[in-house]
């Protein structure tokens, strides 16, 4: 799931300006990181209202990054969604770029701030899996990614500064590199890590055009 962090109300406030506005938030992983579902819309909207800034509707799509769910769950909504001068999306930045393609002559604010893709642990707390790299070798590495969970992100091997199978850099973080030389011994395949990697091709990443 994508992690966010929801943006200081100042931040929202100032980007907003004096509206009218139309909230939408997302069903799928905002909703998990109490981030943009229904609770935190409502919050919003209350917190406008108090502050005197018209808010024409919210909605929440189920998610807001699929193109034709949103298409088909904003269309009950067209008439508040137009008499708003600015759409205002707690969601990760492809839902907000999908409800921009919605209504492209609208304004939109981006209410969160989109992390990482991770891992729900407990309540309210996540971990980094994946940075969206574009050149995803998992299998080299016992299904672990050193780029995404290694603070260093390094490629090959540990730093050195590991302590007690714990990351240097915080003694709360289990060192990835320890954990996938154990997947790797588990598994018989330690000779893997004999492997020079290359460096990240990170152009990879920005890569739009998939092959078929």
């Amino acid at each position: 799931m994508i992690i966010t962090r929801q943006k200081d109300l100042p931040e929202i406030l100032a980007l907003i300006g004096s509206g009218p506005v139309f909230l939408i938030g997302c069903s799928e992983c905002a909703t998990q990181c109490s981030t943009g579902g229904k609770e935190q819309v409502d919050e919003l909207a209350s917190i406008l209202a108090s502050r005197k800034i018209p808010v024409t509707g919210s909605v929440i799509l189920e998610p807001a990054c699929h193109l034709q769910n949103a298409k088909r769950l904003l269309k009950p909504h067209d008439a508040a969604v137009q008499k708003a001068q600015t759409l205002v999306i707690l969601a990760c930045g492809n839902g907000v770029q999908t409800v921009q393609e919605l209504y492209p002559t609208k304004d939109v604010v981006a209410g969160t701030n989109p992390l990482f893709i991770g891992e729900v642990l407990h309540a309210g707390e996540f971990e980094k899996r994946c940075t969206l790299c574009g050149d995803c070798h998992l299998e080299n590495f016992g299904g672990l990614c050193p780029i995404a969970r290694c603070p260093k992100s390094k490629l090959n091997g540990p730093c050195g500064g590991m302590v007690n199978g714990h990351c240097e850099i915080n003694q709360d973080v289990l060192c990835v590199w320890d954990q996938i030389y154990q997947n790797l011994k588990k598994r018989n395949q330690l000779h893997l890590l004999r492997t020079m990697q290359p460096p990240k091709d990170w152009s990879k990443s920005r890569e739009v055009k998939l092959s078929k």
